[in-house]
């Protein structure tokens, strides 16, 4: 169960408007990747703040992350995750369910995920709301509505780009806060090293995003 509450949201991928304020807590550091919790107003889950370097371009980083019907392979859990709308090759819109383990019920989420970058830093942000309607609801699955988060990727020389990841959500149904709480800084760790992996396949590693600079 130490995973279970982490992979609904390796994808919902936000602006996070809390714990921004520099009050992040570290939790576990393990292979490189640091895991922070931090306090929410009005709310008793807990945001979460991964921090990590990677030998990786930030159009692998992209890349990889933009390609959401693969995350059945390197995220735990994950049931399927399917494409809705392309808008553009920095904008599109997917449906993903995630399986939890018994007694909890499945969750399942649409998200809008938004690639942009600063033309003079190079910095490179992710934002994606989850967003209503696109899918029906699915009898026996909890729909997650609220989240937010963002991937902010860094170009660090020599090859490498840091990854700061935030993420805050409320996945719904009963779930106490005090588990998720409990459960959030294990999952990520092996998610991120998981993605570190991933980031080296061929199609990802010689890619190129014509939108990226």
């Amino acid at each position: 169960m130490k995973r279970f509450l982490w992979v609904l949201i390796p994808f919902i991928l936000r602006v996070l408007p809390a714990a921004a304020q520099g009050e992040w807590e570290l939790k576990t550091e393990k292979d490189g990747i640091k895991v922070y919790t931090g306090a929410m107003p009005d709310s008793k889950i807990k945001a979460i703040k991964v921090e990590c370097t990677y030998n990786a371009t930030p159009g692998q980083l992209v890349a990889t992350i933009m390609d959401v019907t693969t995350a059945p392979e390197w995220v735990y859990h994950v049931k399927s995750a399917v494409l809705l709308k392309q808008v553009s090759p920095a904008e599109l819109y997917y449906y993903s369910e995630v399986n939890l383990p018994w007694p909890a019920a499945n969750r399942d989420y649409v998200a809008h995920l938004v690639v942009s970058q600063d033309p003079d830093t190079k910095v490179v942000t992710i934002d994606g709301p989850a967003v209503p309607g696109w899918v029906p609801v699915k009898k026996g699955v909890v729909r997650i509505d609220h989240s937010i988060g963002k991937w902010t990727i860094t170009p660090a020389g020599r090859g490498q780009i840091r990854v700061v990841y935030t993420i805050h959500l409320d996945p719904g149904g009963s779930l106490p806060a005090w588990l998720v709480n409990m459960f959030a800084t294990d999952a990520p760790v092996q998610i991120f090293k998981s993605l570190r992996a991933q980031l080296q396949r061929p199609e990802y590693k010689n890619s190129y995003l014509a939108f990226l600079q």
